[in-house]
């Protein structure tokens, strides 16, 4: 990669780097896993990556502004797949469609992606609440 860094997208919504996320389709249960590697640079969204289907090359565009983005996927020697999504600070979710839609018809379903080491923000957390005892409390409770 002998790309200057200078001009890489500041906005953290948007980091360049390794990223990870799912995506869904209706007629396979669960989320499919999805490695990918994306540049942001000056409105435009490039990189590659593999899931279940295969390896894929990206191309798109996103705007800081409105904070959404739209690409392709071009999975090597298959087909294209549309996406479209708006980023928040814990990665990039929407709809992606098979395209196109008149070889494929209306094959969609949703995403999410997220840049790697942030952690899955679709997985619920788990949390526990205990009160502190007082002092005081727990000499009477043992009388």
């Amino acid at each position: 990669m002998n790309e200057p860094l200078a001009d890489l997208e500041s906005d953290p919504r948007f980091p360049s780097g390794k990223w990870t996320g799912f995506f869904l389709d209706k007629r396979l249960a669960g989320k499919h896993q999805m490695e990918l590697t994306l540049t942001f640079r000056s409105g435009g969204l490039a990189g590659d990556g593999r899931d279940r289907v295969g390896k894929f090359v990206i191309h798109g565009k996103y705007e800081v502004a409105a904070g959404k983005c739209w690409f392709h996927k071009r999975y090597i020697g298959l087909h294209d797949v549309f996406y479209q999504g708006f980023a928040e600070n814990k990665g990039i979710w929407g709809t992606w469609e098979l395209t196109p839609k008149e070889v494929y018809g209306d094959i969609r379903g949703g995403f999410y992606i997220w840049p790697e080491g942030l952690g899955d923000p679709t997985a619920p957390e788990l949390s526990e609440e205990a009160e502190v005892p007082v002092e005081g409390e727990l000499v009477e409770a043992g009388k």
